[in-house]
């Protein structure tokens, strides 16, 4: 699930995640509030969320805030990664504050954008989260 209102750095993520062959959807929003309305009449549990800063209606700061708060979202344990040129002190200890997984700095160019959707993906992709069992409730 990948939350961002700029047109070009969606399509630049689109052709890394189809190069690097992540056989993922790639559920795109264009605001936080689009992705929580999908986030809370969906059954669907997103692999993990990539969430731009600065985005109208609803920002990824308030996005955030909005799934920790939610009992239904919050049990889905769905990792939440800020994905942002914003990259000031202030941005990323608000962003710690609302326990995110990780901060990443947009990258300008393909090479390094792959690499940082490639760490990204791979670790996601190893790690054991709650999810990952099943459970009687």
């Amino acid at each position: 699930m990948i939350i961002e209102d700029d047109v070009d750095d969606k399509e630049m993520l689109e052709e890394v995640f189809t190069k690097l062959g992540y056989n993922n959807e790639l559920l795109f929003f264009g605001d936080g509030q689009a992705a929580l309305d999908f986030l809370n009449n969906s059954d669907v549990i997103p692999f993990i969320i990539l969430s731009d800063i600065n985005m109208p209606r609803l920002d990824g700061f308030a996005l955030r805030d909005k799934i920790k708060m939610d009992a239904d979202l919050q049990i889905k344990c769905i990792p939440y990664l800020f994905f942002s040129t914003a990259s000031s002190q202030k941005a990323v200890v608000d962003a710690y504050s609302l326990s995110v997984q990780g901060f990443f700095i947009k990258q300008n160019t393909m090479i390094e954008l792959e690499k940082t959707i490639s760490v990204i993906m791979e670790y996601w992709k190893r790690c054991v989260a709650p999810k990952n069992f099943h459970s009687d409730r």
